[in-house]
Formats: structure tokens, sequence, C-alpha cells
């Protein structure tokens, strides 16, 4: 297994399925014409014959500071309303190769390139919309906060880097 930068005349996607249809076809359908229009990149996971068997995407984006506990916004003047955070928009393993840690694999190179994007470029941390409970207790082992307004989580980069760091 490598971990690589989609590439859509190399890695096929056409068999890919895991349990969420929305992440099945997003892969298949969107997710290139995303990265040509630099709305987001997506790192795929493929075997030795290039069948993506994992994937996750990246963008940036901003979070409304009133959406954020006042433990995070009181470090920040008033003039802030929106504070700029890493968007890990999609996470998935397929079903055939789920349950063997390729989704925590998967979740460790996203963090890895958020903590070096955060020592080029302001982001407080990596933000994450979780598609179901199943997710939201994934992302709750690494740290990830719930904000209950929005149903969003997130992680600072303070604690990934912590977690980055600590686990390498």
């Amino acid at each position: 297994m490598k971990i690589e930068i989609l590439n859509s005349k190399i890695h096929n996607r056409e068999k890919f399925a895991c349990d969420e249809d929305l992440l099945d076809r997003y892969l298949k359908k969107q997710a290139s014409q995303d990265v040509k229009r630099n709305l987001a990149t997506c790192t795929v996971l493929v075997d030795d014959e290039n069948e993506v068997k994992g994937y996750y995407t990246l963008s940036s984006g901003s979070i409304d500071k009133d959406t954020l506990p006042p433990d995070i916004t009181n470090k920040f003047p008033a003039s802030y309303s929106e504070l700029p955070y890493a968007l890990l928009g999609r996470l998935a393993v397929g079903n055939t190769t789920k349950g063997l840690g390729f989704g925590e694999i998967l979740l460790m190179d996203a963090l890895v390139k958020c903590s070096q994007i955060s020592a080029q470029m302001g982001i407080l941390g990596v933000v994450v919309d979780p598609i179901n409970d199943k997710a939201v207790k994934f992302y709750k082992k690494y740290g990830f906060v719930l904000l209950p307004t929005s149903g969003k989580m997130i992680l600072s980069i303070k604690t990934i880097n912590k977690l980055v760091f600590h686990s390498h």
C-alpha cells in the first residue's frame, strides 16, 4: 500500500466502495474536478495495482468564531469573526480494507500535512464534519472536539503537533 496525490490517469477509483454512498460518489465523480479547480487536494491509499483503497481531501477554510468554545476564542481580538482552519472534508476507507488501521494512517498523513502547512500559513487547526456517529467516535479517539452548534469537530494545531511528533 502507498499514499499518493490522486492522479485520475493512474489511480483506479471505479471499484471503491465504503458504507457511505456519498463518499463513494464523491471519489468517482467529483474529486478530480475539485482538484483541477483548486478547491481541494485528494490523497489516496492505493495497492500495487493502483486501485484506490481509501482517500481523504484537504482544503482551506474558516470557521465562525462564535461556534468555537470560549477557551479557544478568548485568545483572539474581537475584530476576528472568522478563524482560519484546514478542512479535512472527506476521509474514507474501502470495505475491502476496513478494520486494518488504514483510517488512522490516512488521518495521521493528513494531520502531518496540516502541521507542515501551519508552519508556512496561518491555520489554527483542522475541522471535520463527521458523516455519522461512527465517524464522530473515530475522530474523538484522536482528540477532536465536537462543536455542538454545528456538529463539526475541531483539533488544534497545538494538539496536532503533539499527536504528530509523539507518534513518530
